[in-house]
């Protein structure tokens, strides 16, 4: 198959009238940049095209596709989508290969088994960026022995027989202990879209900053990321917000969110 035809055979399967179809409009109305970069599951917040299911992919390829743009789309967080049977599973890769887009796919296993440095980055792209991307791939895969690629592997295989079990759980697990610990307090748990391994919470009050709260739980030798690393163009929005790593031993995260409690509750006292 061709990739006109194929072209034509998928933009006939998508085109609708379904409330999706504004993803399109809005990124007409707004990209002005080149490339168009996602990160689906979002980090921090879990937000997912998934959510709109096969959909919501469909008309942000097709957008690429008519506009000529170049689709950056940072999965790192897609094993927590895809073990999570609240959405829907799906072929992306087929998407992409089938569309005509022009595209580079992220992923990294240090997001789902967090190994420290025994991790993997993984760069996909379509056929007319490979000889590109190929030398920057191959400069990357270097860099893992074949003891941590096998290591990964039977990670991978574990995962996959407990149907991800194993990583999930203890992600619940933490994401419960901290909302406990820290109800009434002056964060907010949001609730994510797809469980991924960090928590987001609100600063409750508009005076006080994120940068600021970090620095005096670091005093008390808790770390928190505030949220300005993750608004990009606009890092003063992200004053209101902190990340925490749910990816942790159950045991020790107990103790460190009751740190944080106490921290927290001690702020500006």
């Amino acid at each position: 198959m061709n990739i006109s035809s194929g072209k034509a055979r998928w933009f006939s399967r998508t085109r609708s009238s379904s409330p999706s179809r504004r993803i399109y409009e809005r990124l007409a109305a707004s990209v002005t940049t080149d490339a168009l970069f996602l990160v689906d599951p979002n980090n921090p917040t879990g937000f997912s095209l998934l959510s709109h299911g096969r959909k919501g992919f469909e008309e942000v390829v097709r957008y690429c596709v008519d506009h000529d743009k170049l689709f950056i789309v940072d999965l790192c967080f897609a094993a927590f989508a895809l073990a999570d049977p609240r959405f829907g599973r799906f072929d992306l890769y087929e998407l992409l290969d089938t569309s005509g887009v022009r595209y580079i796919a992220l992923e990294d296993t240090g997001k789902t088994w967090p190994l420290q440095d025994a991790k993997c980055a993984l760069l996909t792209c379509s056929r007319d960026l490979y000889e590109d991307v190929y030398n920057i791939h191959t400069s990357v895969l270097l860099d893992v022995s074949p003891f941590i690629l096998n290591f990964l592997a039977r990670y991978v295989e574990d995962s996959i027989e407990d149907g991800m079990a194993s990583v999930r759980d203890v992600i619940t697990r933490n994401r419960e202990t901290a909302q406990k610990a820290l109800a009434g307090s002056l964060l907010e748990h949001i609730e994510p879209a797809v469980n991924v391994s960090v928590a987001w919470f609100r600063i409750q009050d508009g005076t006080v900053r994120a940068t600021d709260l970090q620095r005096h739980l670091a005093q008390h030798e808790v770390y928190v990321l505030p949220g300005t690393y993750f608004f990009w163009n606009e890092p003063e929005r992200g004053e209101s917000y902190v990340r925490l790593a749910l990816a942790r031993d159950p045991g020790e995260f107990l103790a460190s969110v009751t740190r944080l409690r106490e921290a927290v509750d001690g702020y500006g006292a």
